[in-house]
């Protein structure tokens, strides 16, 4: 009967999706589904949250009830995303980027707001990005790092068993580095995977794998981070779970 009912809600969900478009975030919204839930996930770092677009999508179809903590630099972005928090007391949104340092910088607001970043367009990028992935002015903001941050929080929210998931257009590895020790905390990362980066130095897919292996996280799922851009993919996501959580 449990998994008769499983298939139900699974098959309402993609139907859902796909009536809104969406249907690409199918892989995506069951592999969260299942990790958060397996490993007991209390809070969810949102690192590049923008509008709240993913914690949203956490919320209401991954069925996450924990606490989400989201930052997001761009000012005009994060008054949206501050009033998308607000009816939600388990929602705390901070208007910072995390980062491999602490102190002030410039952030780059693109022309498409969901591109902007602290690094600088790839004069290499696809056609496709060149007029979306261009920029349009940069503001003054504030970058922790995690592993300063953190202890705070914990202080503040008391949570154990946080999960990392960092959209932060080019600048994951980074925030990753910023991390320190503090990265064997995280019972699980999701990372977006540049396969044809479009940002100036950004981390090229193999080598964030590899990086992420080396301090001990393996992949548990990956899967295209929007509709996809035929023939050739030009990025991805990947959670990785912490090797503690599955070898004896």
């Amino acid at each position: 009967m449990n998994r008769y009912l499983r298939e139900l809600s699974d098959r309402k969900l993609a139907v859902r999706l796909a009536l809104a478009g969406r249907v690409h975030q199918y892989p995506e919204i069951q592999a969260l589904r299942r990790f958060l839930s397996a490993f007991a996930v209390d809070c969810l770092f949102d690192v590049g949250a923008n509008r709240g677009q993913y914690a949203t999508m956490a919320r209401r179809d991954a069925g996450y009830k924990g606490m989400i903590l989201s930052f997001e630099p761009n000012p005009a972005v994060f008054a949206e995303l501050q009033k998308r928090a607000a009816p939600d007391r388990h929602w705390h949104v901070f208007n910072m980027a995390l980062s491999d340092f602490d102190g002030p910088a410039s952030f780059n607001i693109m022309a498409a707001d969901q591109f902007s970043s602290l690094k600088t367009p790839s004069g290499a990028q696809d056609a496709i990005f060149a007029d979306r992935n261009k920029v349009m002015q940069t503001v003054d903001m504030q970058c922790r790092r995690l592993d300063t941050l953190l202890p705070e929080l914990v202080a503040q929210h008391g949570f154990k068993r946080p999960f990392l998931k960092m959209d932060t257009q080019g600048h994951d590895m980074a925030v990753c580095e910023g991390a320190g020790d503090i990265l064997a905390q995280m019972l699980g990362v999701q990372t977006e995977l540049g396969v044809r980066p479009i940002y100036e130095g950004g981390t090229v897919y193999r080598d964030m794998i590899d990086w992420l292996e080396a301090r001990a996280f393996l992949p548990s799922a990956f899967f295209a981070n929007n509709k996809g851009h035929f023939p050739l993919l030009v990025e991805m996501d990947g959670i990785f779970v912490n090797r503690t959580l599955v070898t004896a």
